[in-house]
C-alpha cells in the first residue's frame, strides 16, 4: 500500500458519550463534563435527548446531526475533538461504520473513546420495572382491568413457589421466583396509584418499609448497641410493639395462613410474650397437629418445612412404588407459575366468570 492510497484527514479524537436514563439528567461525570467543554463540537443526533437542555444551559453547543462515519472522522481533521452524545438505544450504524474505517488500513483514524458519562446506581433496572409496568396497566386489555383481590391469588402461588426454590436450592429458579414476587408488589403498587379515594405508589410502599426498616435497626441507624441475632430480635420487637400498641399478641397473625404455620406462629406470638398459656384440650387431628406444631416451634422446628420435606420423600417413595422417574423441572403438573400466568391468564379467569 502506497502513501497515496491512505488519506490522511490528520488526528483527532472522537469521544463517544454514553449515559444512563436511569440517572436524572444533568448528573454527570466530571470527564464528561471536561470532554464536553474541552470538544470543538458536540453532536446529538436526537434534538429530544435527555441531556440535551442541561448541555445546553452549561453553556454547551449541540448540534443535532447524524454524521456517518467518514463525516465524523473529516471533522476530527486538524486535531479537532468531537463529541457524540450517544442515544439511549445506541448508534450501531456509526460505530459499526467506524469500525469498518479503522479495519479497511487506507483511513488515518483519529482517537476513539467510549466515555461512560453516568452509571446505573443499585437497585436502577428497578425503574425499568416501574415503566414496564406502568405502561402494561395502560396498554394491556387485561391488565388494566385487574384488582387486588383478582390477583390475590397470584401472591399466594408466587409467594409458595419462590419457597420452593429455595429449598430445592436452585440458583437460576431462585432469581426466577424473586422476579415474580417483585412484579406481585410492582402489579399491586400501580393498581393503587388508580385508586380514587386513597390512592399510593411504589414509591410510598418503598418509603414506608424504608421507614420501617431504619426504626426497627436502632443498632444500625441510631444510638443503641446489639451484638447478638438475640438483641436485634429484641429491638425489633419492642419497637414493632411500640408501633402497633395492640391489644393482644394474636393481633397482625394471618388466620388465612396454613394450619401448621399458624399454629407455630401463635405459639411463637404467646412464648415470646412470657405467656403460658395450656392447649385447648379436644379430641381428632386437628388438636393432635396443633400439639406437634406447639413442640416443632418450641424445638426451633419449622413445622411446615419439616411436613413439606416429608411430603416430598414420600412423593419419591410413590413414584418409585410406580416405577415412575424423579421429577425434573416442570412434570406432571408441579411446574411453576409465573409471570406470564399473572399477566397472561385472561381465558382461564374468563372461564372461571362464567362458571
Amino acid at each position: 500500500m502506497s502513501d497515496a492510497d491512505v488519506s490522511d484527514t490528520g488526528s483527532g479524537r472522537i469521544v463517544l458519550l454514553t449515559t444512563s436514563h436511569r440517572v436524572a439528567p444533568g448528573l454527570l461525570s466530571w470527564q464528561a463534563w471536561q470532554a464536553l467543554h474541552g470538544a470543538d463540537r458536540v453532536l446529538c443526533s436526537d434534538g429530544a435527548h435527555p441531556q440535551v437542555p442541561y448541555l445546553r444551559e452549561a453553556g454547551i453547543r449541540v448540534h443535532e446531526e447524524s454524521p456517518a462515519a467518514r463525516e465524523l472522522v473529516d471533522a476530527c481533521a486538524g486535531g479537532r475533538t468531537v463529541v457524540v452524545v450517544a442515544t439511549g438505544e445506541g448508534d450501531a450504524r456509526l460505530t459499526d461504520g467506524l469500525a469498518r474505517l479503522a479495519g479497511s488500513g487506507r483511513i488515518r483514524m483519529p482517537d476513539l473513546e467510549l466515555l461512560p458519562a453516568s452509571y446505573d446506581l443499585p437497585g436502577a433496572r428497578l425503574l425499568d420495572l416501574v415503566q414496564v409496568m406502568d405502561r402494561i396497566r395502560a396498554e394491556c386489555p387485561w391488565s388494566s382491568r385487574q384488582t387486588h383481590e383478582g390477583l390475590a391469588k397470584y401472591g399466594l402461588e408466587e409467594a409458595y413457589e419462590l419457597v420452593e426454590a429455595i429449598e430445592e436450592g436452585d440458583r437460576d429458579e431462585l432469581r426466577e421466583e424473586l422476579g415474580d414476587v417483585l412484579l406481585q408488589v410492582v402489579f399491586h403498587s400501580r393498581i393503587a396509584e388508580d385508586d380514587p379515594e386513597a390512592p399510593f405508589s411504589v414509591d410510598d410502599v418503598a418509603g414506608g418499609i424504608v421507614a420501617k426498616l431504619i426504626h426497627r435497626h436502632p443498632h444500625v441507624f441510631g444510638d443503641e448497641t446489639a451484638t447478638t441475632p438475640e438483641e436485634v430480635k429484641e429491638h425489633w420487637l419492642r419497637t414493632k410493639a411500640e408501633e402497633k400498641r395492640r391489644s393482644s399478641v394474636t393481633e397482625g397473625v394471618p388466620l388465612g395462613q396454613p394450619g401448621l404455620a399458624l399454629a407455630a406462629k401463635l405459639s411463637s406470638r404467646a412464648r415470646t410474650a412470657g405467656l403460658d398459656v395450656p392447649l385447648p384440650a379436644g379430641e381428632g387431628v386437628g388438636y393432635e397437629l396443633l400439639a406437634m406444631a406447639v413442640r416443632a416451634e418450641a424445638e426451633g422446628v419449622d413445622p411446615e418445612a419439616a411436613l413439606r420435606a416429608a411430603a416430598r420423600t414420600y412423593r419419591d417413595a410413590i413414584r418409585g412404588a410406580e416405577g415412575v422417574a424423579e421429577p425434573h423441572g416442570d412434570v406432571e403438573g408441579h411446574g411453576h407459575a409465573d409471570e406470564e400466568d399473572t399477566l397472561q391468564d385472561e381465558d382461564e379467569d374468563e372461564n372461571e366468570d362464567d362458571a
